[in-house]
C-alpha cells in the first residue's frame, strides 16, 4: 500500500522533531542528526521521496520555508549588538565574501573541473552559511558572545548576498558570451536588487507602524507577519529570482531596529516556527537526494574540492578580511573554521544546475552532487567540532551551570557566596547601588540595572547563566521577571521565592500561579529567609554516602531547615522547589540553610555584644 501524502507530511514532521529531540537528549549537533535521518529515510531505505511525491508544490514549500527562516534570523539583528563588532562583521560580509567568491571559483575550476562560467556561478553561491545551519549550532554550543554574534550576522547577511552573487555571475556570463551583448539584463539585475531592499524596508516599516498604532489586534500580529513575509519574498522574487531572500532580510532588520514593544513575543513565535521548518526542510531535502548523488560525493575531485574549501578558502578569506580589526587570533581561527552550508546552497544550486544546463553548460550536471558534498561534510565536521574547538581556543561558555539572581539582599548575597564557593558561576542583578554595596564587598559578580529594561537586555550577557532566580521583595515583580524570561531560560529553569507572606496573602494565590516555580518551599518567603540569616542560620553542605543516605539526612534535620539546592557528581545543579522530582542519591552534595549550633550561637552573640559595647 502506497502511503498517502498526508501520511508523508506527518512522517517528515515526526522525523524532523524526533531528530531535534535526539540531538538535545544526547547532546549531538541537530543538523547532523537531521541530515543522517533524511538520508536514511530517503535514498538509503527508500521510505520517502518528497521531491517526487510533492510534485510542483515541492519548490514553493522549500522557498517559503527558507524565507521565513531567514526573516526569523534577521529579526534578531539589532544594530545595538554591533557595538565593537561593526568593523569585523562588515569586512567579513563584504571583503571576506568577495575573497571567498574568487578563491572558491578558482578551486571549483582547477580542482572540481568545472568550466569558468559554472565555477564563478557556484563560487558565488558557496559563500553562504545561513541561519538554517548556523542557528542550530549556536543554540547547541555556548560560544562567547563575540564570535557567536559574528557568525550569526555573517550567516544571515551573506545568505541573500551569496544567492545574488550567483545570479550576478550568471548574468555577467550571459552578457559576455552573447552574440549581441545587451546590458539591459545587468541593469535590471541591479534595479531588481535595489527594489528588493526598498520593498523589504517598506514591508517592515508598514507592518511595524500598524503594530505601534494598534491597527492590528494582538491575536492577529503573528499571523499577519507570516503573511507579510511571504508577500515580501514573493513580490521581490517574481521580479527576479533569488531577490526575495534579500527582501525578507531587509524586512527583518527593519523590524528588529524599530523598537516595537511586542517584537519579543513575535520573535519567540517566529523562533518556534523556524525550528519546525528547519527540522522538516532538512528532512525533505536530504530525503529527496538520489542514491547515485550520494555515492558520487566520494569521487576524488569532489572530496578535494571540499577539503580545499574547508581548510584553505574559508580560513584565508576570514584572516585576510579581518586584518586591522580587534578580533583575536583565536576568534579568527574559530570563525575561519565554522562555515557549514545548508538549505539555501542546496535549493539555489538545484535551480542553477537546471538553468546552466539549458544554457549549454553540460558540466553543471554535477552541481547538485558538489553542493551536497560540501553541505554534508561541512555539517558533519563543523557540527561535531564547534564545541571542542571553542573550548580549546578558550571561546566557550560551556562549563558548570551558572545562576542569575534578581534582587540584592542578605539572603541572595549568602546564596551567591555559597554557589561561588562551590565553583558555580553566579551574578546578582539589582537596580539599587545601595543594595548592591554588600554584594560588591563580598566579591560577587553583579550588574546594576532593571532586569526588564531594554538597556539590560543589550548590556547584560546572560549566556553563562542557566538558571534565573527572582528574589526581590516585590512578589508581583518576581512573577513578571519569571514570565518574561521563561521562553529564554525554559520553564524548568526559572524560579521565584514564595509569594506567600503571613497576613499579606490577598493576591498570593494569583501571583503564585503566574510564571516560575516556587523556590525551596512556599512557606519560606523572602522575609522568612532573611529572618533566618538574622537569627544566625548557616549554609551547610552535606555529601550523601552509602552509609548516610538521603532518608537519614532528612530525618536528622531540624524542621525549620530550608533545603536550597543540590550538586550532582557530574556538576549538574538542581534547585529545590515544590515541583522537584529528583531524589538525591549517593554522591550528591546538598546545600541547606540550617539552624546554628546553640552553644556556638551563644558564644557568637556574646562576642557581638562585646564588640558593640567596645565600639560605643
Amino acid at each position: 500500500m502506497v502511503p498517502s501524502l498526508l501520511f508523508e507530511v506527518m512522517l517528515i514532521g515526526l522525523l524532523g522533531i524526533g531528530s531535534q529531540w535526539i540531538a538535545w537528549r544526547y547532546r549531538m549537533p541537530a543538523i547532523v542528526v537531521m541530515s543522517i535521518t533524511g538520508l536514511l529515510a530517503g535514498p538509503i531505505l527508500g521510505v520517502l521521496n518528497p521531491e517526487e511525491d510533492f510534485g510542483s508544490l515541492y519548490s514553493p514549500i522549500i522557498s517559503v520555508a527558507v524565507a521565513i527562516i531567514l526573516f526569523e534570523g534577521s529579526l534578531n539583528l539589532s544594530f545595538k549588538e554591533l557595538r565593537g563588532l561593526g568593523k569585523p562583521v562588515f569586512r567579513i560580509s563584504t571583503v571576506g565574501a568577495f575573497i571567498a567568491w574568487i578563491l572558491g571559483s578558482l578551486t571549483a575550476h582547477y580542482v572540481a573541473g568545472l568550466s569558468w562560467a559554472v565555477a564563478f556561478v557556484i563560487g558565488g553561491l558557496f559563500i553562504v552559511t545561513g541561519p538554517t545551519v548556523i542557528m542550530p549550532l549556536l543554540r547547541q554550543s555556548k560560544l562567547n558572545p563575540r564570535p557567536a554574534k559574528i557568525l550569526k550576522w555573517e550567516g544571515i547577511i551573506v545568505d541573500p548576498i551569496g544567492a545574488l552573487l550567483a545570479v550576478f555571475a550568471f548574468e555577467i556570463i550571459s552578457f559576455i558570451t552573447a552574440d549581441d551583448p545587451d546590458g539591459t539584463k545587468l541593469f535590471l539585475f541591479f534595479a531588481a536588487s535595489l527594489f528588493a531592499i526598498l520593498f523589504g524596508w517598506a514591508c517592515g516599516r508598514g507592518i511595524g507602524w500598524m503594530f505601534e498604532t494598534g491597527h492590528i489586534p494582538e491575536f492577529l500580529k503573528s499571523p499577519a507577519v507570516v503573511i507579510v513575509v511571504i508577500l515580501c519574498f514573493t513580490g521581490a522574487d517574481e521580479i527576479m529570482h533569488e531577490t526575495g531572500l534579500l527582501s525578507v532580510t531587509a524586512m527583518g532588520i527593519t523590524l528588529a531596529n524599530m523598537g516595537i514593544s511586542s517584537i519579543s513575543d513575535m520573535r519567540h513565535f517566529k523562533e518556534n516556527i523556524s525550528i519546525l521548518l528547519i527540522s522538516t526542510i532538512f528532512i525533505m531535502l536530504t530525503a529527496s537526494l538520489q542514491l547515485e548523488t550520494l555515492l558520487q560525493i566520494f569521487s576524488p575531485n569532489i572530496i578535494g574540492y571540499v577539503i580545499l574549501m574547508m581548510f584553505i578558502v574559508r580560513p584565508l578569506s576570514i584572516f585576510l578580511s579581518t586584518i586591522g580589526t580587534k578580533l583575536s587570533f583565536n576568534e579568527k581561527a574559530l570563525v575561519g573554521w565554522i562555515a557549514p552550508r545548508g538549505i539555501v546552497a542546496l535549493t539555489v544550486s538545484g535551480y542553477f544546475a537546471e538553468v546552466l544546463q539549458e544554457a549549454g553548460y553540460e558540466d553543471a550536471g554535477i552541481l547538485t552532487t558538489l553542493t551536497f558534498g560540501l553541505v554534508f561534510f561541512t555539517v558533519l565536521a563543523h557540527g561535531f567540532s564547534i564545541g571542542w574547538l571553542a573550548k580549546k581556543l578558550n571561546l566557550s561558555m560551556e562549563g558548570k551551570p551558572g545562576t542569575l539572581i534578581v534582587g540584592a539582599n542578605k539572603f541572595t548575597m549568602e546564596l551567591g557566596k555559597s554557589l561561588q564557593k562551590a565553583g558555580l558561576p553566579v551574578i546578582i542583578v539589582d537596580s539599587s547601588w545601595e543594595r548592591l554595596r554588600q554584594v560588591r564587598e563580598a566579591g560577587l559578580n553583579f550588574y546594576h540595572g532593571n532586569m526588564l529594561s531594554e538597556q539590560t537586555e543589550y548590556n547584560l550577557d546572560t549566556i553563562p547563566y542557566e538558571y534565573l532566580l527572582a528574589a526581590t521583595d516585590d512578589r508581583a515583580y518576581n512573577s513578571l521577571i519569571c514570565t518574561t524570561f521563561m521562553p529564554e531560560y525554559g520553564r524548568t529553569n526559572v524560579f521565584k521565592v514564595s509569594p506567600f507572606v503571613e497576613g499579606k496573602n490577598t493576591n498570593a494565590e494569583i501571583v503564585s500561579k503566574v510564571g516560575g516555580r516556587i523556590l525551596f518551599d512556599k512557606q519560606f518567603s523572602m522575609d522568612d529567609l532573611n529572618d533566618k540569616l538574622n537569627n544566625r542560620y548557616i549554609f551547610r553542605q552535606t555529601t550523601l554516602t552509602a552509609q548516610y543516605n538521603y532518608k537519614q539526612y532528612v530525618a536528622d534535620k531540624d524542621p525549620s531547615t530550608v533545603f536550597l539546592y543540590l550538586i550532582k557528581p557530574s556538576g549538574q545543579l538542581k534547585f529545590y522547589s515544590e515541583e522537584m522530582r529528583t531524589v538525591p542519591t549517593v554522591g550528591d552534595t546538598i546545600v541547606s540553610l540550617t539552624p546554628p549550633n546553640k552553644e556556638k550561637a551563644k558564644i557568637q552573640a556574646k562576642l557581638e555584644t562585646k564588640r558593640n559595647n567596645n565600639g560605643n
